[in-house]
């Protein structure tokens, strides 16, 4: 049975939803619903969907909703939505989980984060006071590792520069994420989106147009949590169709199942309008709202409960 804390939390959660419904509907958003279960799944390199049958659990309603956005009528829009991911439970995810996802056209990631933290700032709590601190990778590095990515070209100097270990076979971007993880993500205690990611790890994002070294993408952390993943989204039909491909070899070299490429997302990428978008990790909320110690604590049903 539920213990008295997830109750609370329940209630917390219906107050988050209230809130995050509200400001989006005085933003001029409209609430969207898209499939739960897909024809092929997103191709991120580290995240594996669960099958159901021929189809899967989507990881993200990502390419759903821009398909809607690629509609030339298409308003901003949002969806909580619940999202799967076949990953070991630990303290700050379950296998299944609720996500928030919004986009705006006609805007950047600039837009993006005021939107978020517009909507967030509506739950109160750490996140009640808006504008949240901005701070790019290359100052977050500077300032919590004290090192540069940007002078560091290969994996072993800028390991040597962070003072950590790097082994024989680690790529830059291998050493990239275990400096942030172990030198910055714990520092990032107040609501802060990191900005200017390196262009390798543009995923989903445009380039930004005056310095083609870092992408358009924004992160948000509070309290040494990562919440949302947003971007100034990529709208060339081509360069997506190269990334994805990528994607495909690099979940081959990682032994992860291959899937096809998704022609009716490409299809839309191509006529999509400049727009922006976010996926934020609700339940994450909500855990720093009610200060709960794991993601477990605020679900009636977490996956332990069920032996997974």
């Amino acid at each position: 049975m539920p213990s008295e804390e997830q109750w609370s939390a329940a209630r917390a959660r219906g107050r988050l939803y209230a809130a995050l419904r509200g400001w989006f509907g005085s933003a001029g958003f409209t609430e969207v619903e898209t499939p739960a279960m897909v024809a092929l799944p997103g191709l991120e390199p580290h995240i594996d969907p669960f099958a159901v049958g021929r189809r899967w659990l989507h990881t993200s309603p990502e390419y759903a909703m821009k398909r809607l956005l690629a509609d030339p009528g298409c308003p901003p829009i949002f969806q909580l939505c619940k999202v799967f991911r076949d990953e070991p439970p630990s303290s700050t995810h379950n296998p299944e989980f609720t996500m928030l996802e919004l986009y705006r056209p006609g805007a950047d990631y600039h837009q993006l984060m005021r939107d978020t933290e517009g909507a967030l700032s509506a739950a109160g709590g750490l996140f009640a006071k808006a504008p949240y601190q901005r701070l790019t990778v290359q100052q977050a590095m500077l300032q919590h590792a004290g090192v540069d990515w940007k002078q560091h070209a290969d994996a072993a100097s800028f390991a040597r520069a962070a003072g950590v270990r790097a082994a024989s076979d680690d790529t830059w971007d291998d050493v990239f994420f275990r400096i942030f993880l172990d030198h910055v993500e714990p520092k990032l205690h107040e609501p802060t989106f990191i900005t200017e990611y390196p262009a390798s790890m543009a995923s989903l994002a445009r380039l930004k147009p005056s310095d083609a070294s870092v992408a358009e993408r924004c992160e948000l952390y509070a309290r040494g949590v990562e919440l949302g993943n947003g971007f100034s989204e990529l709208t060339d039909a081509n360069e997506q169709r190269a990334r994805l491909v990528d994607e495909q070899e690099q979940r081959r070299r990682a032994g992860r199942p291959v899937f096809a490429l998704d022609e009716k997302f490409l299809e839309a990428v191509g006529r999509l309008p400049q727009c922006t978008g976010i996926a934020v990790g609700v339940d994450r909320v909500l855990m720093l709202l009610t200060g709960a110690k794991t993601i477990a604590d605020v679900l009636l049903f977490p996956a332990r409960d069920f032996g997974g």
